[in-house]
């Protein structure tokens, strides 16, 4: 019999959540095969199998966290398929009950399936009704602390350690007290857990914003000339390069171009030192059912904008069938955000840790502008936003920074030919 644990997976990850098993008990698997796919805080990975054998046993169930190194289940080499411990202690249960056909057992079970019903109207975890099953206890006599009323395994404990003259009156006690004091907690809720890879989003946001000084500072860009020249070149950059010519290969040559001449944005803090960067790897922000990652474009100064749309295309893509690796997440020097794409005017975008500059892109919305003779023309005008940190990054720099991506963009076509 081989044990089934959680390999080493990279320097970075230690623990994660059992996503799906993909094989079940008694499943013959070869040496290799992917069982079972983890979800941990930046990817989803696959498990294979050391060993060519069956699987007899799953320990751990999905939704459980796990840790490197945890067994997870158990695999026999020399087993045949179809066959696992669970089938053989089912046989067991079975054979069990014709040993005791007696008429009092009959009673407790009445007794049980009465209880059992008054559970069912009660609100409680999983580990509270199965507490209460081996306590043999009646959940509609359990008082609960918690103020919308669940029953935890801790107010199970508590009901059975509570003296009898104590215990034996809380049943009648829900009666007394009136519905309209319970009226704000009786609406219907729902209770998900979170993913692990949301807890991580949230950890690190919330880092971010206690363990820097971010500003933001913010412009505008009329997209007139990037508009007219996709436009104009879109048809035969797609013909010749098989991707489309989108926005955001434009915003990224001018974020390189513009980190050229401000290079602490493309920098970070590592304890009293600056380490700034000679290199271009930009962060895309992608929205994935399971939230936001940020797989990277690595050497954008060296890519023409094909080069650029296709990976932004392929990232994307991966980043949708939780096919990232950790190679595609790790090592960005500055990032991109596009929330135009879900309809935002405009936003404060929050720093990518250890990165010091995110750029945040918005909708594009026709409004009336002054020309430089004062005339008046509708034009198709963007908010973007830099977010900085105003630890290495001084406003004047910010600001400069903005303002030569926006020249870059609303003069687009030497973009274009550098790129």
């Amino acid at each position: 019999m081989q044990e089934i644990k959680i390999p080493e997976l990279a320097e970075s990850i230690t623990e994660g959540t059992i996503a799906e098993w993909l094989v079940k008990e008694g499943d013959k698997v070869e040496k290799g095969d992917a069982i079972v796919e983890l979800e941990t805080d930046k990817v989803n990975v696959e498990v294979n199998s050391e060993f060519t054998g069956v699987i007899t046993e799953i320990i751990s169930t999905e939704g459980e966290d796990v840790s490197v190194g945890d067994i997870i289940g158990k695999l026999d080499e020399n087993g045949e398929a179809g066959a696992s411990s669970g089938n053989e202690e089912s046989k067991k249960e079975e054979e069990a009950p014709k040993e005791e056909p007696k008429k009092e057992p009959a009673v407790e079970n009445k007794q049980e399936t009465a209880s059992e019903q008054n559970n069912g109207n009660v609100i409680a975890s999983p580990a509270a009704r199965k507490r209460a099953r081996e306590l043999g206890i009646d959940l509609s006599e359990v008082q609960t602390r918690d103020p919308l009323g669940r029953v935890r395994p801790d107010d199970v404990n508590a009901h059975n350690n509570a003296p009898k003259n104590e215990s034996a009156p809380s049943k009648p006690a829900p009666k007394e007290e009136p519905k309209s004091e319970k009226t704000e907690f009786d609406k219907p809720v729902e209770r998900v857990k979170m993913t692990r890879r949301r807890q991580t989003i949230a950890k690190n946001l919330v880092e971010v914003q206690h363990n820097t000084a971010m500003l933001t500072t913010f412009n505008e860009v009329d997209m007139t000339s990037v508009m007219e020249l996709r436009k104009q070149r879109k048809d035969k950059f797609l013909e010749k390069n098989g991707v489309k010519l989108g926005f955001m290969s434009f915003f990224a040559k001018a974020v390189v171009g513009a980190l050229k001449e401000f290079p602490l944005l493309n920098a970070e803090i590592q304890g009293n030192e600056l380490v700034i960067k000679k290199f271009y790897d930009i962060g895309i922000a992608v929205s994935t059912d399971d939230g936001l990652v940020v797989p990277v474009v690595r050497d954008a100064d060296r890519k023409d904008f094909a080069g650029i749309e296709q990976d932004i295309v392929d990232l994307g893509k991966k980043a949708r069938d939780n096919k990232l690796s950790l190679n595609d997440l790790q090592g960005g020097s500055f990032t991109i955000t596009n929330g135009g794409t879900f309809g935002s005017m405009m936003s404060t975008p929050i720093l990518n840790a250890p990165q010091v500059g995110i750029l945040g892109m918005h909708n594009i919305i026709k409004r009336p502008i002054a020309m430089p003779d004062d005339s008046i023309e509708v034009r198709p005008m963007m908010y973007i936003a830099l977010s900085y940190d105003h630890r290495i990054v001084d406003g004047k720099e910010a600001v400069q920074f903005l303002v030569r991506i926006k020249q870059m963009l609303e003069d687009p076509y030497d973009l274009l030919l550098e790129g």
